[in-house]
């Protein structure tokens, strides 16, 4: 498997990869959102992609970054999902959602508001909530409890953004996701309908860091393995973003990865740990960079 330098936009073997515009505009807030660097992500892409799959969507950056003409994005979160599909078929009661909450949220003072929106959420999981609640949460970090997906994030100390910021975030991201349908699946079903000369870009949770997040707890990465060894078997290229380095590199997330599944292995600085700025509130944290590793089966 060969290494290649961070931000290497160079021809691999005579394969083109594109050049990606950044794009920082965050639309939803989620743990290990990849919205500050995703460009650098897209840009190892395969200049021709027929359709772009993305089975664990969560914040959607990588994708609205590439803004594909043809695409599905996918998650087993059933909540996370209804806020894409109202985003693409009604982006008006998307801005809705948040408006109604954001009013509920200001009149009812803070946290009461949060609190009020979370409890009802955590009765009836829906996509309404879930919107307000990823962006006004503590850091932007949704915690699913295991049992039940209960979410016991506290409020943020920061102000969420205005109805009418966000109405405008909701109009940008529709025109860069046109090309989007986006589906309720594992991702196991989502890469099985992969065909020769797709890209599958997956973002999973992550084996040394996010145990406790985002239902990260079911999830297993020697499954995920099995199935890029599938989708590579097929001629579908896939690239896969998971564990690095941490500690500001002294430490190298050693992982199983089975030999020849992965050509190449990209280093990237994602800065500091988001999730350690969530356990470390008021540390500078210049001992908790991290470098996420992107593996690539072409």
């Amino acid at each position: 498997m060969k290494n290649v330098k961070e931000d290497t936009l160079d021809l691999f073997d005579g394969t083109e990869f594109r050049h990606v515009a950044p794009f920082k505009t965050q639309l939803l807030k989620w743990i290990g959102n990849k919205q500050q660097f995703s460009h650098k992500i897209a840009s190892f892409f395969p200049t021709s992609i027929r359709t772009y799959r993305e089975p664990f969507l969560g914040s959607g950056a990588v994708l609205a970054a590439l803004q594909p003409p043809e695409a599905v994005g996918s998650d087993s979160c059933g909540p996370l999902m209804e806020i894409w599909q109202c985003l693409r078929d009604s982006p008006d009661q998307l801005a809705d959602w948040y408006k109604a909450r954001y009013t509920e949220y200001t009149t009812a003072g803070k946290p009461e508001g949060y609190e009020r929106i979370k409890a009802r959420y955590n009765a009836h999981p829906n996509g309404a909530d879930l919107l307000f609640i990823c962006r006004s949460c503590y850091g932007g970090v949704v915690r699913f409890r295991k049992s039940d997906g209960y979410i016991s994030t506290p409020c943020g100390v920061h102000h969420p953004i205005t109805p009418e910021a966000f109405a405008q975030r909701v109009r940008l991201w529709r025109r860069r996701t046109l090309g989007a349908m986006f589906r309720q699946m594992d991702f196991e079903e989502a890469m099985s309908l992969g065909k020769e000369k797709d890209l599958v870009y997956c973002d999973p949770p992550y084996v040394f860091s996010q145990a406790i997040l985002y239902r990260g707890q079911g999830f297993s990465l020697e499954r995920l393995l099995r199935v890029i060894g599938e989708c590579k078997g097929r001629g579908v290229h896939v690239a896969l973003s998971i564990d690095g380095k941490k500690k500001s590199g002294r430490v190298d997330c050693e992982l199983s990865i089975p030999d020849g599944l992965f050509e190449r292995e990209v280093f990237l600085d994602c800065g500091r740990s988001m999730l350690r700025r969530f356990q470390r509130e008021g540390e500078s944290l210049e001992d908790e960079v991290v470098h996420d590793r992107l593996l690539l089966t072409y």
